[in-house]
């Protein structure tokens, strides 16, 4: 697979990181305005998690100001697209549009319908087009996953995620809902993504939360599903407390086991509270061996081996993408109207 990334900011930078893990996978150009990016000066790039930004040796990648130029490189067969989400659909469906597979950091765009216009412009292509929700590559959701899916420890009785962070006062327009979509669509739908993969699509949520400057920027969602007995929520959004940039946990509750994880970045450093720990119905507590996995690495390998094979990924599918979109926004609709939403 031959990457062009367009967009060097934060998720560029992690991507671009993380293809040099990938076998089957090389980042042969780059697509930014700004030329310091572009000589290969990431200094100014910050984010919650990871590295700092710092110099590049490009070496022979090709390097483009304008993204439409890039499309044109023949030795570019896959766009991985890391800017603003109001960006998304115009430059993916450009890329399909230009023979080449469409990789999308997530979200997969702002709004459900111009997610269905760059689906169906797949379609008409012949070409991929994968989303990059990159949480069920983390080994420890990886594991949750295939636990519910497998029936290993009985049915999925129900469950609590949360993704919390600190102001990014770093991203000039983080609230703006026509720019990254706030902090719902930009950060929870992660967890939308990873509750509609293994729970199904949920019939509708009911959400509470705080709202400023017509944004929802915190809310706490119970999500309902065709069969009352599963009972499953999330929490998600911003508090100002600078000391923690970034939580994520869950406590999954299955017939014969609960799987409990919690991880904090608190004070600039990792802080693993609870590693993966199962908790069995006859007592024992078992905390998994887990691979070592860059969970950015492993979903760049996924989108590898589907444009090697030709075969769309489940992970990496638009369509569940798509819904995973549709419930942030229902959740954001609830949030607003103080109402139980329809989904």
């Amino acid at each position: 697979m031959n990457v062009g990334i367009v967009g060097i900011g934060f998720m560029g930078m992690i991507h671009y990181l993380a293809y040099q893990k990938v076998r089957g996978a090389k980042v042969t150009a780059i697509a930014t305005r700004d030329a310091k990016k572009l000589a290969g000066d990431w200094r100014g790039i910050k984010g919650n998690f990871g590295p700092p930004g710092e110099k590049m040796h490009l070496g022979p990648i090709g390097r483009y100001a304008d993204w439409r130029e890039m499309l044109k490189d023949p030795k570019v067969d896959t766009v991985d697209i890391c800017l603003p989400p109001a960006l998304h659909e115009e430059v993916a469906i450009a890329a399909l549009a230009a023979g080449k597979h469409a990789l999308v950091e997530k979200p997969i765009a702002l709004e459900t319908a111009a997610a269905e216009r760059m689906a169906k412009k797949a379609r008409a292509a012949g070409k991929l087009l994968m989303v990059g929700q990159v949480l069920p590559f983390f080994p420890e959701y990886a594991f949750a996953r295939e636990a519910i899916a497998g029936g290993k420890y009985g049915k999925l009785l129900g469950g609590h995620f949360k993704r919390v962070i600190s102001d990014p006062t770093w991203i000039k327009d983080f609230y703006d809902m026509q720019g990254t979509g706030g902090p719902v669509i930009d950060l929870h739908i992660h967890d939308a993504h990873f509750i509609r993969l293994t729970c199904g699509m949920p019939k509708a949520v009911f959400s509470a939360g705080r709202v400023q400057d017509d944004t929802v920027r915190f809310l706490t969602t119970q999500f309902v599903f065709d069969d009352p007995t599963v009972a499953v929520s999330a929490t998600s959004g911003v508090i100002m407390q600078q000391g923690r940039s970034f939580t994520h946990a869950f406590e999954i509750y299955l017939e014969k086991a609960t799987l409990t994880y919690d991880f904090a970045v608190v004070d600039g450093k990792p802080t693993l509270s609870t590693p993966l720990t199962v908790l069995t119905h006859d007592g024992k507590v078992k905390q998994p061996k887990l691979p070592e996995t860059d969970a950015f690495a492993a979903e760049l390998a996924e989108a590898a081996k589907a444009v090697k094979s030709g075969t769309p990924s489940p992970l990496l599918a638009g369509d569940l993408a798509s819904d995973a979109l549709k419930l942030c926004h229902k959740q954001i609709q609830s949030v607003k109207s103080g109402k139980i939403v329809k989904v």
